[in-house]
């Protein structure tokens, strides 16, 4: 075990899948393909929603939130992980990991809310979308993707700070991919159950509390949509939640798995499967998700690639 005297170390080593390195090589050429893809696909997702006038609506508004989201919450982790999958160095530097530390949990937390909200948006489009343009008038998705990235900027930053705070004793092996909180609790030395306890309201009030938002509005839009007398018409009010709740399923399922599994019960490799799953598949997912089942978001593509082909 490497020590140093100094409060904290200069780098640490992320173990990674060191016990099982045969998975080194097909993680990094996995990596090498999503990564890209991640990226190429939320910025077109920005594009099209920013520059065709029929998506300039609070759906939309939310989901080029979500693409700028994934982007930031991806590229936290993806570029240190190719580095250190692709070279026989596998450290970060400290000021590394704290960067990583507080942009990953901010980012997280915040979709969090953000997927609450998304699906609030759509539970007023099927059960009151005679009032959807008076409730989900352009003040109100402003005001509350305002307060959604205050409040995840708050609790990230909060619970980050309160993890660093906590003494390692010169331990600088960090059995991860990457900076994470549960992990740097875990690695820490001294009293720590004040940290633990913190985590668990922090996610009470990030994974729970959205959680349960999200069902409710989902109960009350199946209820709705049972109430719709054509098929033609629960088909389309279908369409219109499937996607966000493929996107809810994908990110919340390991997310509660990592957070609020008790520790004795998770294995060693999980966390790590597990941060690969919400940080690079969830993310390289939404934008084809929302894509491939939604006609509007398909023809503003298409307009884009028109034009931009075009123009050449």
């Amino acid at each position: 075990m490497a020590v140093t005297n100094e409060s904290h170390p200069k780098e640490f080593i992320l173990l990674g899948f060191a016990n099982h390195p045969w998975l080194e090589l097909p993680l990094f050429v996995t990596l090498l393909i999503t990564y890209p893809m991640a990226l190429m696909g939320n910025i077109a997702t920005i594009l099209v929603s920013t520059l065709d006038p029929r998506l300039y609506s609070p759906m939309y508004f939310f989901l080029k939130n979500l693409s700028f989201l994934d982007m930031c919450y991806t590229t936290s982790i993806v570029p240190q992980m190719l580095f250190n999958l692709g070279s026989s160095r596998k450290t970060i530097t400290y000021i590394g990991c704290v960067v990583q530390l507080y942009v990953f949990h901010i980012m997280g937390g915040t979709e969090c809310l953000l997927l609450a909200i998304m699906s609030f948006d759509r539970y007023v489009a099927i059960c009151k979308p005679l009032h959807y343009t008076l409730i989900m008038n352009q003040r109100v998705c402003i005001l509350s993707v305002s307060i959604m990235w205050l409040t995840g900027v708050i609790f990230g930053f909060s619970e980050a700070t309160l993890t660093l705070q906590l003494p390692l004793c010169g331990t600088n092996k960090l059995d991860h991919l990457l900076c994470e909180i549960p992990v740097l609790i875990k690695t820490a030395c001294g009293e720590k159950e004040f940290n633990e306890l913190a985590l668990s309201v922090v996610c009470i009030f990030i994974l729970i509390v959205p959680l349960c938002l999200i069902l409710a509005s989902y109960v009350n839009i199946g209820c709705a949509v049972l109430r719709i007398k054509s098929s033609e018409g629960r088909r389309k009010a279908f369409g219109t939640c499937s996607s966000h709740l493929i996107v809810v399923s994908l990110f919340y399922g390991p997310g509660i798995s990592m957070y609020l599994q008790p520790s004795s019960s998770i294995t060693r490799d999980q966390p790590k499967f597990m941060a690969l799953f919400y940080a690079v598949i969830t993310p390289t997912l939404n934008p084809f998700i929302y894509t491939l089942r939604n006609k509007d978001v398909k023809g503003a593509f298409k307009k884009l690639l028109r034009s931009i082909f075009s123009s050449k």
